[in-house]
């Protein structure tokens, strides 16, 4: 490279050096105006008007209050949702009591239907054991009632037959009371007769 004007032979180190560093600054300048550039190209690409921006800022302002009463909304209905949970799990403890008391209940019922059961199975085999021995017992009576139906009809023969005997023995001593009658009136007629003749005579 060629010395500037000025500039003696002794210092060319020095100068070199400073030169290398000018020359390091104008690169890092020339880098940092690429930079700048591409900097305004995007911001010529995004560009926005103040009006637009102004916009965005209170939409944002109306954004952040909006968000901000959202945030206390939820805080309300967090406390809400809490204390529906704090109500569900005492109405859980005390569901699941009352489910624990009805399946015992249930359990008791059950226990009561099972013996009620066997209390009624056993009532009917009785019931079926008595029906069975009333059965025998009614055709034991009917036996009995035609045996004695049996006996009436013999008894009334017998009856019968007793009456005409009776008959028979009333026509037959009535017979004999008349025969007796009159062979004793015979009797004494003849009796009679034999003591008048075996009598003496009076004096008249």
């Amino acid at each position: 490279m060629a010395t500037p004007d000025g500039w003696s032979q002794g210092g060319t180190g020095s100068v070199c050096l400073a030169f290398d560093q000018l020359r390091d600054v104008i690169e890092s300048q020339e880098e940092l105006i690429h930079q700048l550039r591409n900097v305004m190209v995007l911001q010529d690409e995004n560009f926005v008007s103040k009006e637009e921006f102004q916009a965005v800022e209170e939409q944002l302002v109306e954004e952040k209050a909006a968000h901000a009463k959202t945030k206390v909304l939820l805080a309300k209905e967090e406390e809400k949702l809490q204390f529906a949970l704090g109500e569900i799990e005492v109405l859980s403890k005390q569901l699941e009591k009352e489910k624990l008391a009805f399946e015992k209940a249930l359990s008791n019922v059950k226990s009561k239907v099972l013996q009620e059961s066997s209390k009624k199975d056993q009532l009917i085999t009785k019931c079926n054991e008595i029906e069975s021995h009333i059965i025998k017992q009614e055709d034991i009576l009917n036996g009995k009632e035609n045996e004695i139906k049996e006996l009436q009809q013999v008894i009334s023969q017998q009856k019968q037959i007793l009456r005409n005997q009776m008959s028979d023995f009333r026509i037959q001593k009535q017979q004999e009371n008349y025969m007796a009658r009159v062979l004793d009136q015979k009797h004494r007629k003849s009796s009679g007769t034999r003591q008048a003749r075996s009598l003496p005579l009076r004096e008249k």
